[in-house]
């Protein structure tokens, strides 16, 4: 697939040339943050896009693919649940994270709990650079936009990387209230792993489009503390979830926060967004993040008038943690999100 997607490049070369990646905007953070509410708001926007479902697996290919897409007599389709089950409803067109395939083959040992998982402005793989920035020219191309969104969870640790190849870009970072983001995360992962168990292929999904964050092949992650990382993997694989996903919540927070503080210019393009401010107050989350990403005050108040309304805070469950998970969970967190609240 990478030599078709280099094959199209050559094909492609003088249509793509001159084409500019300006002020791409990376949504990320911890799963279950509110990540996906983000990514669509933004795609909704005039000029943006984004991989979609109906790109995978050919998302090496985007243009060929996306032109040949465009001309078939598709039927039309009706939103769906996704398989979450989280109330978000999808469709072919609908917008995901996808990109993670592409950073698994360039970057090997992506998610390898003893490899350190951060990249920062530090970090040279030309392979990688030309790959991917011909990838989202293809796309801009084919798809007739001008401005480039990506959501990537394990993109948190790559955001000084990132704007080392793109040096006008924007992060939009998902934060979440730490008992009841382990809680979602927990839940998530007893909803995927029941499903794998019942379907060996969803497994084989999760991994290949290289989702680690729950199911049966969860993986903690690696901040620049091997052994903290390796603490955090123990504890999934000796099935105390709740106090791995609380563990995973303090490190990557925590290494955020560290990175900020050290990089002015770094804090200045990260926009931290609180899951529930965005779910008790969309307008104004909304109002925010649409300025941080540069979209003029006349459509973003015609996006927020559109996308404030689906936007409320989830009903359909509640943490089931006992007193004792509960003051375990606040014990690992309440440092971190003490220092954390002060920048959402």
């Amino acid at each position: 697939m990478r030599r078709l997607g280099d094959l199209e490049t050559r094909v492609l070369g003088r249509q793509i040339a001159s084409l500019r990646i300006e002020r791409p905007v990376f949504v990320c953070g911890l799963a279950r943050a509110g990540s996906t509410l983000l990514l669509e708001s933004l795609v909704a926007a005039p000029g943006f896009t984004s991989l979609r479902y109906s790109d995978y697996p050919l998302l090496w290919t985007p243009y060929w693919w996306n032109w040949l897409r465009s001309r078939l007599p598709l039927p039309a389709q009706m939103p769906t649940e996704r398989a979450h089950r989280d109330r978000l409803t999808v469709t072919a067109e609908s917008p995901e994270a996808f990109e993670e395939v592409i950073w698994m083959h360039f970057f090997p040992g992506r998610h390898d709990p003893l490899i350190d998982q951060v990249l920062d402005e530090n970090c040279e793989n030309t392979a990688f650079t030309s790959f991917y920035t011909a990838s989202i020219r293809k796309l801009l191309a084919v798809r007739g936009k001008q401005r480039y969104v990506a959501k990537g969870n394990y993109n948190l640790t790559r955001i000084g990387y990132l704007r080392h190849l793109f040096p006008d870009a924007r992060f939009v970072i998902a934060v979440r209230e730490p008992l009841a983001h382990v809680a979602s995360l927990v839940k998530q992962d007893r909803l995927f792993s029941a499903l794998a168990k019942a379907d060996p292929a969803v497994s084989t999904h999760l991994a290949c489009s290289g989702h680690f964050e729950f199911g049966p092949h969860k993986r903690a992650g690696n901040t620049g503390d091997s052994a903290q990382a390796s603490a955090i993997q123990a504890c999934f694989d000796a099935g105390r979830s709740a106090e791995a996903y609380a563990r995973q919540w303090a490190t990557s927070y925590g290494w955020l926060i560290r990175s900020l503080a050290g990089d002015p210019e770094l804090a200045v393009a990260c926009h931290l967004v609180s899951y529930e401010r965005l779910c008790s107050d969309p307008a104004t989350s909304l109002s925010t993040l649409y300025a941080h990403a540069g979209i003029e005050a006349s459509t973003a108040a015609a996006l927020i008038r559109q996308q404030a309304p689906r936007i409320t805070a989830p009903t359909y469950y509640t943490p089931d943690f006992t007193p004792a998970e509960c003051a375990m969970i606040e014990t690992i967190t309440a440092q971190v999100w003490r220092d954390l609240a002060g920048r959402v």
